[in-house]
């Protein structure tokens, strides 16, 4: 299973030119899991810059290109231990939780994740 943080998800809508690697991930959706706040993050991003229908838009096809995992209480509490395990932000925290529960790999361009276990980190080029 896999989880793609935010940042790529943003990277790919945007038309960024994204490593082979994590263009595979994107492209098998049932081993893609996609923790809601990515949702958020992701609509917030490109309603921002593109508006609203730009944002329902790109977000549908997260919605359709994998499973949402909405957060939840068991889910909050190991998001909260992450968080102040390794110093993430909460919705750091909260995508790492949500691959460590579904035994799931993150994919992140996001430095904050460099070195945790269950991650694939590609600096930005």
């Amino acid at each position: 299973m896999n989880v793609l943080d935010s940042c790529l998800w943003i990277e790919h809508f945007w038309g960024t030119k994204l490593d082979v690697s994590i263009t595979g991930v994107m492209l098998d959706k049932k081993n893609l899991i996609v923790p809601s706040i990515c949702v958020y993050e992701v609509y917030k991003q490109i309603l921002d810059k593109y508006g609203e229908d730009k944002a329902e838009f790109y977000c549908g096809l997260m919605q359709s290109s994998a499973k949402v995992v909405n957060i939840y209480s068991e889910l909050a509490m190991l998001s909260a231990k992450l968080s102040k395990t390794h110093k993430l932000a909460m919705a750091d925290s909260i995508i790492y939780a949500t691959a460590i529960k579904h035994n799931a790999t993150v994919w992140t361009q996001d430095k904050h994740f460099e070195g945790l276990d269950s991650v694939k980190y590609f600096p930005k080029n």
